[in-house]
């Protein structure tokens, strides 16, 4: 019965924040395979500590373990950060089709933008996921990332600051 208890909690509690996980992952490790590699881990991992989780956060503490599992993860895989480029296809919900000068600068745009992002240190770039894609606070993210909130608003202004520096002008 207490393993049931345990499963039962653990598919209210943490199973919704599959998406985010995902999203984390994805972001830091730049590619979907090894973000859902790494979100597996992560879920194992979970599911083995649930028994000291007490908390009401669920969303928190799993975005902590596949932080952690994601920095293991890149530690073991890849010793250079820059070495898988930033893969995600971007699609766009246009009703009137572009012309063909249009959608060459807008995939322009979009390319200088993966590549400012793709020279962003990890750190820059977990601040950047979390605050960005999955709205956290800053003292969520904090948390999630173990260091001081003042920690957090500095590494998102120097990535924001990165990537402004980066972007052409036209896409600022």
């Amino acid at each position: 019965m207490q393993e049931e208890n345990k499963l039962a909690g653990f598919e209210q509690t943490i199973l919704p924040q599959l998406d985010a996980a995902y999203n984390l992952a994805r972001w830091l490790t730049r590619n979907e395979h090894d973000a859902q590699d790494v979100v597996q881990e992560a879920y194992l991992r979970a599911f083995r500590s649930f028994d000291g989780f007490h908390g009401t956060d669920g969303r928190g503490w799993l975005l902590t373990i596949v932080r952690n599992t994601c920095y293991t993860w890149l530690r073991r895989n890849r010793a250079e950060q820059h070495s898988t480029p930033f893969n995600e296809e971007i699609h766009s919900e246009e009703v009137a089709s572009p012309n063909p000068e249009e959608l060459l600068l807008k995939n322009a745009d979009h390319q200088h933008l993966k590549d400012a992002l793709e020279q962003l240190p990890v750190e820059f770039r977990e601040a950047l996921g979390l605050r960005e894609l999955e709205g956290l606070s800053y003292k969520e993210i904090a948390d999630v990332s173990g260091v001081p909130v003042g920690t957090v608003m500095s590494r998102l202004a120097r990535a924001r600051d990165r990537l402004k520096d980066a972007l052409p002008r036209s896409i600022k």
